[in-house]
């Protein structure tokens, strides 16, 4: 068990999400939208919505501020290109997770890091998530690699790798990065279609162990809970979460879910009910989460849903 420190007030900042619409209007406090940038007499979208997920999360408590950076996004300047655009607090950043090591999350590493500009800078991630060789398969057979980049790739960069299985506390406890999750439930079993090529050169399964989330505690509200794809599934991941901290109400759940698609959408029914047996007072469903599973989870949660997007900056406060 770990016990976190309670925070005053965490701010999450959507670097890239799949979905953008400026024209979106909240009345929900908690949500601030991405402006129009308006220049040269015209107004242009210029923030840029991918299949990545990259956010930069800020925790506030005694009033001393710490921040991170949780995954890159997809293409090498998606993400980096959305950060100048929102004057995103890149400089503030002092450390970087990895939720698992596929390339809709790895993608914009080298010029996130870059513009973070501190050479060294520590990137946590499971021992096992430097994996080459990962790839999906399609119908026909047809290998989809997701693994990039290499760990040389990394470390040419500046980049200090900093390998956790187990929970691991970030900005003094303020952060848990969970480290590998227990997976118990009968319905969350990964992606049936994912491989690897193992130390023999032979093909197997892909667990992907990897697959984490952060947490944090909002005093008096409970954990927000942050996930990259949640391969371990979501509903693992959030017991996992409050068994390690000994935190038994979730304030908010936000982040990939992986419904999307003939595959996951027969888990979209049982992950919903699953979310609502939480009881958590917001549900952020995001990135590779899916059409499907995010209105069938608006309709289910109205209330506790929230439309995330690239350029969404969310605050949940004690």
């Amino acid at each position: 068990m770990i016990r976190l420190k309670e925070v005053d007030k965490v701010e999450i900042l959507t670097l890239q999400d799949n979905y953008i619409d400026l024209g979106t209007q909240d009345s929900n406090t908690i949500v601030l939208r991405p402006s129009p940038v308006i220049g040269e007499g015209e107004t242009r979208n210029s923030i840029k919505a991918e299949h990545g997920f990259s956010v930069i999360v800020r925790t506030t408590a005694e009033n001393c501020r710490r921040t991170m950076l949780l995954d890159f996004g997809f293409s090498p300047d998606g993400a980096a290109h959305n950060a100048k655009i929102l004057g995103a607090p890149t400089e503030e950043v002092e450390i970087m997770a990895l939720s698992h090591f596929h390339y809709d999350h790895t993608g914009g590493i080298a010029a996130l890091t870059q513009m973070i500009g501190k050479p060294g800078i520590g990137l946590v991630l499971h021992p096992r998530a430097i994996t080459p060789h990962r790839y999906a398969k399609n119908p026909e057979g047809v290998k989809i690699p997701l693994s990039t980049p290499t760990r040389s790739f990394l470390e040419a960069k500046g980049i200090e790798i900093i390998e956790a299985a187990s929970p691991y506390p970030l900005l003094d406890d303020q952060i848990l990065f969970l480290g590998e999750i227990e997976r118990i439930n009968d319905f969350e079993k990964g992606i049936p279609n994912a491989y690897r090529t193992n130390a023999n050169g032979e093909e197997e399964w892909d667990p992907i162990e990897d697959d984490t989330a952060i947490v944090i505690n909002v005093k008096g509200k409970g954990l927000v809970i942050i996930s990259g794809c949640a391969h371990s599934g979501i509903i693992n991941t959030v017991n996992y979460a409050k068994k390690i901290t000994a935190e038994e109400k979730v304030h908010a759940v936000m982040g990939g879910f992986h419904l999307s698609g003939p595959l996951f959408e027969p888990r979209i029914d049982q992950t919903t009910n699953g979310l609502k047996a939480l009881d958590p007072d917001y549900v952020i469903p995001c990135h590779c989460t899916g059409r499907k599973a995010v209105m069938h989870m608006e309709q289910a949660m109205p209330g506790r849903f929230i439309l995330n997007m690239s350029g969404t900056k969310l605050t949940f406060s004690a």
